[in-house]
This record gives structure tokens, sequence and C-alpha cells, in this order.
């Protein structure tokens, strides 16, 4: 990463030749100073890691020589590729199950809509930019910076389906940014030096990241799930996976393989290949995140100069309003057609406004390519590319972070990674439209989604054969339309289930004679069962006693909706408490 200096206000006598780890630890002083100091005014920490980082670099006092700040290159490099890392961990499929639709309309529309308003924009708006240079704003607009996201969601503690979506939108549209500029890349170098490169050999070039990238993940994936087959020992854990993180990144550097990608495939693979093992791969650097996240963004910071606010001028102007349109249009239409609750419709699109790391790495790209500095012409425009993109990229990070928050305050999932009696069900874990002509089929549906949806060592039959036994002593059906099938397990740690919920009813003689809506199957290991019995009454008491949540539940027309009914603070908050309250 290159830092761009040359502020006009920079002071000589300030701390000018630190060594690496002094100008680290003034960095971090300031980072999480700045950070805390934001969040006491209700703003993110993310904000405040900007501000200061923009105070104490080249724009305005300028502490450091550029030759120090250099220095801390390999730190943000490392930073950069872990939080891809944790980004693409959150593509676990079994978990994304229900989300494939409003993802791919999201991935679609932004892909389409974004780039297609900024490039009109700029292109028009600009008077003189070239087409493929317009063409690379365009490409470099779809991009949300994961690094922000992740850091906004950690330090506000939210959880939920709103959460897990912009996550994984944040982690494909990247994807879907970096294919586009590679290819957007391709044909402005064509464009400036000229060549006969067809159609087909221009789409090799982002086709061959994808698959060098995937490729080096793979390795490198398999090599630490390998290794740590067999170990055991947290420090020995903690050293494979360190060695894993900085081989992806150093090899895909020396390689010319994108970092951001071949970290974001590394994520994904362990996320679905080892989903069991919480404490490999960027999971072991958790009580260091806050720490890292405030160095990389106060040097984020210091990268950006106000400098380069005049010379981009309206097409700087064009570019901000045309993604930002673009990116609150294609989330709300994206989520209307997908069925989406008014939760994620009416927040995501400006929960997707915040970019930085992947917009400046692209950017270098560019202005380091000797291919624009052909002559005269094509440096000036260049330059400009340079102002914009800046430009566009200080707007978003001082806006975006606190935009963010906002959606997740009013998604309803700001401060909800706290546990709860009943975290155990997922939206994942939610079948909407049960149909069963008996009791029986019903419960074998259940246990089949159950270990569809779970990373359990739970034997089908044997399970199927306890959760009926169970039911043939004694019925399950609670009343009011609830059935709470289960059955004990020999082995895990807490509770897991699934909740299976017909519109229609179905008619399995229970007591009260009213036809069963909402089944909800509990498998429970033998040290739970004081949990167990809370679960069991905290629906049965919901279910029985509040008429509000039982007709909205029964009624519910996706996953998304049940989960939302069910984590709702004011519509759960009686049975669905937060466990450390009650503690």
């Amino acid at each position: 990463m290159v830092f761009l200096l040359g502020g006009p206000f920079r002071h000589p006598d300030v701390i000018l030749d630190a060594n690496p780890l002094l100008t680290l630890s003034v960095v971090l002083v300031a980072g999480v100073g700045f950070g805390t100091l934001a969040k006491r005014f209700h703003l993110p920490a993310v904000t405040g890691q900007i501000l200061v980082g923009i105070l104490i670099g080249p724009a305005v006092i300028g502490v450091f020589r550029g030759e120090t700040i250099h220095d801390l290159e390999p730190v943000i490099d490392f930073a950069l590729g872990l939080m891809a890392v944790d980004v693409g961990s959150h593509l676990a499929l079994r978990r994304l199950g229900n989300a494939k639709r409003r993802l791919a309309l999201l991935l679609a529309f932004e892909a389409a809509l974004t780039p297609a308003l900024v490039f009109a924009g700029v292109f028009l708006l600009s008077g003189g930019m070239s087409w493929y240079m317009s063409n690379l704003l365009a490409a470099i607009a779809i991009s949300t910076a994961p690094a922000t996201i992740l850091a906004i969601v950690k330090e506000t503690r939210s959880k939920g389906v709103f959460v897990k979506t912009l996550v994984a939108a944040v982690a494909l549209n990247n994807l879907v940014c970096i294919l586009a500029f590679e290819l957007a890349h391709t044909v402005a170098r064509v464009s400036v030096v000229g060549g006969s490169e067809g159609f087909a050999s221009i789409l090799m070039v982002p086709l061959k990241q994808l698959v060098l990238s995937a490729l080096l993940a793979c390795g490198t994936g398999l090599a630490l799930v390998a290794a740590t087959r067999r170990i055991v020992r947290p420090d020995r854990l903690t050293a494979v996976s360190i060695i894993a993180i900085l081989l992806t990144i150093g090899l895909a550097q020396h390689l010319e393989i994108s970092v951001l990608l071949s970290c974001l495939f590394l994520g994904v693979l362990l996320a679905n290949v080892t989903p069991d093992k919480e404490e490999i791969g960027h999971e072991v650097f958790e009580n260091f995140e806050y720490a890292i996240y405030a160095v990389f963004f106060t040097v984020a910071g210091m990268e950006l100069q106000f400098r380069y606010l005049i010379p981009a001028g309206v097409v700087a102007l064009a570019m901000f309003l045309g993604r930002f349109v673009g990116k609150v249009a294609a989330a709300s239409i994206a989520m209307k057609v997908a069925g989406a609750t008014d939760r994620i419709r009416k927040h995501l699109g400006v929960a997707l406004i915040p970019q930085a790391g992947l917009a400046v790495g692209l950017m270098l790209l560019v202005t380091e390519d000797p291919a624009f500095a052909a002559n005269a012409a094509v440096r000036a425009e260049r330059d400009t590319f340079l102002a914009v993109v800046l430009t566009v990229v200080l707007f978003n990070e001082l806006i975006g972070p606190i935009l963010t928050r906002r959606a997740l305050v009013r998604s309803g999932d700001f401060g909800k990674d706290r546990a709860r009696l009943i975290d155990f069900l997922h939206e994942e874990h939610i079948v909407c439209g049960l149909q069963a002509e008996h009791k029986e089929q019903a419960i074998e549906q259940l246990v089949d989604h159950l270990i569809r949806t779970h990373d359990q060592p739970i034997e089908r039959d044997a399970f199927l054969e306890a959760v009926l036994e169970r039911e043939r002593m004694a019925s399950t059906c609670l009343g009011d339309g609830l059935a709470m099938p289960h059955a004990e397990l020999e082995e895990g740690e807490a509770i897991v289930g699934v909740m299976g919920i017909s519109r229609h009813g179905l008619d399995f003689d229970a007591p009260d004679g009213h036809p069963v809506h909402c089944m909800v199957l509990l498998a429970t290991p033998s040290s739970q069962r004081a949990h167990h019995l809370e679960v069991l009454a905290a629906f049965a008491r919901a279910i029985g006693h509040t008429r509000n949540i039982r007709q909205q539940l029964y009624q519910a027309d996706s996953s998304a909706h049940a989960y939302e009914l069910l984590h709702a603070d004011e519509e759960s908050e009686d049975f669905n408490y937060f466990l450390e309250e009650d503690e």
C-alpha cells in the first residue's frame, strides 16, 4: 500500500524519525483513544479512528515521515488479509440456504445498477474524462469496505438476519468488484497502449485472478486443516493459523494475485470445510481485533488528503451520488423482489455505503501502471482519477460508518450478539410451509432438516426413533397450535433445534383438538436438561399467553420473518430474554 504525502500543514519539528514500533504504538494509542471518544458521542469507533488519522497524517499535522509510515505496510497488509478471511467466513453455505435468493438478486442489481449510474454521471458531467476511465470508476463503485462493516457489526454486538445478509453481501460484492475491475483495467490498458486483444483474451484476465486465488486459498486452507487435525493445544493452533494467513497473503503478493480474493476464499473454505473448528483461522485473533482495526483505520485516515477535494470537483460528486443512489435503489428493489422483510429492505442499502481499503488498493493498480503514464494527456487523466477516488473514499468513510450504525439500530439487530434463551434457532433452522399427512412424517422431515443444517454427530435413525418413542409415551402437543417433539443427545454441549410452521395447520389429534401450526424439534444434551425445561416453558408461555406473537408466527411467510418475531425485543423480550441479564 502506498501512502500519499505532501500535506500543506506538515510540521517538521514533530515526531519524524520514529522507529516502526514507536510509530505503531503512537498510531495505536491515537486510534484506540479517538475510537473510544467517538463512541461516547454515539458515533462508530471507525469514524473517530479515521478522523484522528487525518489529523496526524499529512493532510493536517504530518507527524511522521513518509518512510516511517511506509514501515507499517506489512501490518496494514496483514490486517486487510485478516479482515478478508473474516468476511469470507460468513459465506458458510449451510447458514446461507434461506438467503440465497435475496443475495443473488442483490448482487445482480448492485452489479448492474450502481456502476451504470456512476458511469453515466461521471462520463456526462466530467467534461472530458474518457469512457474507459469512467468505466474504471464505475467498477470501483461496486465495492463496500468489508473491514468497516465488520468493525461496526462487532463493536455494536449486532446479530440477526440483517447482519447475515449484510456481511454476506459485502463479501460477494467485493468479489464481483475485483472481477469487474480486472476486466475494466484490461480494457483501459488496451485502449491506452493499443493492441489486438480480442474479447476472449480480455475476459481471461479476471477469470485467471479468480481461479488462481481460489487455488491458492484451497492449498493453504487444506494444509491448515490437515495440520490442525491432530493438534488440540490452543497455542499451536494459533501458530499454525498465523502461518496459514501470512502464507496466503505473502504468496498472493509474490505471485501478483489478488490478496483480498485469496483471503476471502480462504475464509469461505474454512467456514465450509471445518465449520465446527472455530479455534483456527481468523478466530485466533479475537482478543486483538479491536487493536488491529484501530491501526488499520487510523492509517487509512492518514492516507486521505484534502488537497484532492478541489481538483476532483464535479466528477467526485457525480460518483458519490451515483454510487449512493445505486446502492440504496439496488438493495430496495432486490429485497422487495426477494420478499425480504421491511427491516432489511429499508435499511440494507445505506448500510453498504462505507468504502475504503479495496477501492484505494484498486486505485493504486491504475496509478502505478506504467501504461497510464504514456503521455501528458493520459497522465493528467490518471491524476484526476486518483483525486476522484480519494475524495469519494473520504466522503464514504466519514459518512458511511454513521449510516451503517444507524441501519443496524433500525434493523433491530443492534446489540443482539448476546446469549438468549432460544439463540439456537437461526433463520436457516426455520421451515415455513411445513406439510405432512401425519405427525410421524412431520417429525421425520424436521429431523432431516436438523441434521442438514447442523454440524452435529447425530445418528439419524437412532435419534428419529428416540423422538418417536418419546411421542408414543405422551404427546408433545402443548396446545394452541404448538408441538415440541424432542429427544436427548448422548454427546454435545448445547441445545440444537429446528422449527416448522404451517399456516393452515396440521391435524395431529392434539389434546385440545386444535390443529398444529408450529413444531419445534429439540435435541438436548444430558447436561442441558435445565435449559431444555426453560425453553419448553418459554414457548408454552409465549404461545399460550401472547396472542399477538402466536398469530404473527403462525402466519409468517418466510423464515426471516419468523426469526425476526422470535428475536425482536419489543415482541419477544418476555420469553426470549438475554441470559446474562437473567443471571
